[in-house]
């Protein structure tokens, strides 16, 4: 219980903390609030406006989980043919670093003009940004599984299914989910960039440019917390993921396994 709360009050207090300093930036400095609103102001943009910005919340929250879902499931995949064929990991690999070079506001547009004013394009930016830490720390995961462990399986006969399903995924599950944390922070950055280029006007990036347009300084610095709230609870849903599949890192000690009594003994 304590873990939990240590857990749970010190996020808390540093989120506490940095409103806290906010407000007294603004108050201390004596800050317009065209330029900067104090944080209460700001939290009541979002709720007060909290019909019009509902779907465009959920618009956001789609685009960054099919997207997120598509870059990780490609990024395992080719990670996992990379780590396990060389030559295609050397032909591959500086192509994932070069894709990386291009900025994801050049590849926005003329990926609108290929898929259109859609979904589409949006998913693909936010994939491509995810399915680049995924694969390399799934390489590096692969092509670090202690060796000694693989020969060993090998001399007991294990398949290489078996051999995959029980020694390296397991060994490679911390860096994947490292990945998946690191995708899981830029993905809602991504589906932001993608609504600015590809949207026809109705989304949460449009939203906050319109409100920008029209001095309304509390509502722009309301739809950034929303975005903020969006990306902090998809890193955290990715983390709790994490602790559900794998126990075993949390574990220190292994399980003892319950032995019945006979019936009669004392």
């Amino acid at each position: 219980m304590k873990k939990v709360l240590r857990s749970v009050l010190v996020p808390l207090i540093s989120i506490g903390l940095v409103g806290l300093i906010w407000q007294l930036v603004v108050v201390g400095f004596h800050v317009q609030s065209y330029v900067a609103p104090k944080p209460l102001d700001a939290v009541n943009a979002v709720f007060s406006n909290w019909g019009i910005l509902w779907p465009l919340v959920l618009g956001t929250i789609r685009e960054t989980v099919y997207g997120f879902l598509v870059g990780a499931v490609l990024g395992v995949v080719l990670g996992v043919v990379m780590a396990k064929i060389e030559i295609i990991r050397r032909l591959l690999y500086p192509l994932l670093v070069l894709s990386q070079a291009v900025p994801i506001i050049a590849l926005a547009s003329p990926l609108v003009l290929i898929l259109g004013f859609s979904v589409a394009p949006k998913i693909v930016i936010v994939a491509w940004i995810v399915f680049f830490p995924v694969t390399v720390n799934v390489v590096d995961g692969l092509t670090h599984v202690d060796q000694d462990l693989l020969n060993l399986a090998r001399v007991y006969g294990a398949s290489s299914w078996r051999t995959f399903t029980q020694i390296e995924l397991p060994a490679v599950s911390t860096p994947l989910f490292s990945g998946l944390k690191i995708g899981a922070t830029y993905a809602v950055g991504g589906a932001i960039i993608a609504e600015l280029v590809g949207s026809t006007g109705s989304s949460l990036a449009y939203y906050q440019e319109h409100a920008s347009s029209n001095l309304q300084t509390a509502a722009v610095y309301g739809t950034t917390l929303v975005m903020t709230v969006i990306g902090i609870g998809w890193f955290l849903l990715v983390a709790g993921l994490e602790i559900l599949l794998t126990p075993w890192q949390r574990r220190t000690t292994a399980r003892r396994r319950r032995v019945a009594s006979p019936s009669g003994s004392h």
